[in-house]
C-alpha cells in the first residue's frame, strides 16, 4: 500500500520570459499564506508534500502556496544556461504572487528556494513577511558541481567521479520529470550570480536551520548571526540532503510561524 499522498493538481503561472511555473494553492483558502521553494533537483511534492509540510501547515490554519521553480516539477525546464539567474527565480514567484493575488506572504525555503527567499525577502520586505531558510550558506552551494562531468554522463553515460556532484544527480534522478540537462543549465546559469550577502540581509524575522551533520551548518549560523532579527535550528543528526525530512526542523518551523 502506498502511504505517500497523492501529487496534487498544479497550475500554472506564465513567467515573464515565457516559462510556465507550475504552483500548487493548498490548504486553508482563507488562512495566512505560506510559500514554499524547495531546494536543487526537488520539487514542490518531494520537498514539501510527501515529507508532510502541507499536512502539518494545513493543520496549523495556513495556506500553502508551493511552487515547481523554473528547470524542476511540473514547471518549464529550459536547457539555456541564460534562462537560470537568481533575478529570473526572484521574479518567478513574483510572477505566482500575482496570479494568485497575493499581498503578503511568509516563506519556507531549502537550499536553493532558501537562496531564493533571502533576495526576496531583502527585494520586498513588504510581501514577505517573515521567511524559513533551511540549507543556506553564505555562498554558492554549487560551486563544486561538476558540470563537465554531469554533461559527460548526459551526452555518453560517463561515469561521474565526484561525490557531490554524483549526490545530486542521484537525487535528480528520484524526482520524478526531472530533466538533467535543465538542471545542469541551471547551475551553470546562476554561477557567479548574487549570493546572500551577510552586509545587507533581511530585515524581517528569519529562521534559519541546518542540519548538524551539514558541512554548510557554520556558513548558516554566520548569516543568521548578521541577521539584525534572525534565529538558528541545529537538526540534529540531520544532513544537507535529509534535513527536510526531520520533524524538529518542522516542529520549529511551524512554531516560528505561528508566534505574533
Amino acid at each position: 500500500m502506498d502511504l505517500l499522498p497523492p501529487p496534487p493538481q498544479s497550475q500554472s503561472v506564465m513567467a515573464a520570459d515565457g516559462v510556465p511555473i507550475a504552483t500548487y494553492d493548498l490548504g486553508d483558502p482563507d488562512g495566512p499564506v505560506v510559500l514554499a521553494v524547495h531546494g536543487f533537483a526537488s520539487s514542490a511534492y518531494a520537498n514539501f508534500v510527501a515529507t508532510g509540510w502541507v499536512r502539518e501547515l494545513h493543520r496549523a490554519g495556513f495556506r500553502v502556496i508551493a511552487v515547481d521553480q523554473r528547470g524542476h516539477g511540473a514547471s518549464g525546464k529550459p536547457h539555456d544556461p541564460a534562462a537560470y539567474s537568481m533575478p529570473r527565480l526572484v521574479a518567478d514567484v513574483r510572477a505566482l504572487l500575482d496570479a494568485h493575488l497575493i499581498h503578503e506572504a511568509a516563506w519556507v525555503g531549502y537550499s536553493l528556494g532558501a537562496r531564493v527567499g533571502w533576495h526576496a525577502a531583502v527585494e520586498d520586505p513588504v510581501a514577505i513577511t517573515r521567511a524559513v531558510l533551511g540549507g543556506i550558506p553564505d555562498g554558492d552551494p554549487l560551486i563544486r558541481f561538476r558540470v563537465d562531468q554531469a554533461t559527460a554522463l548526459i551526452r555518453d553515460g560517463t561515469p561521474v567521479s565526484d561525490r557531490l556532484t554524483q549526490a545530486y544527480l542521484t537525487m535528480a534522478g528520484r524526482t520524478p520529470g526531472n530533466d538533467l540537462a535543465a538542471l545542469v543549465a541551471l547551475v551553470e546559469g546562476m554561477r557567479g550570480g548574487p549570493q546572500p550577502d551577510p552586509a545587507r540581509p533581511p530585515q524581517q524575522a528569519v529562521l534559519f536551520a541546518a542540519g548538524t551533520e551539514d558541512p554548510i551548518l557554520e556558513a548558516s549560523e554566520r548569516l543568521a548571526a548578521a541577521t539584525p532579527r534572525g534565529e538558528f535550528l541545529r537538526i540534529p543528526g540531520r544532513d544537507h540532503f535529509n534535513a527536510p525530512t526531520a520533524r524538529a526542523f518542522r516542529s520549529g518551523a511551524l512554531e516560528f510561524l505561528t508566534r505574533s
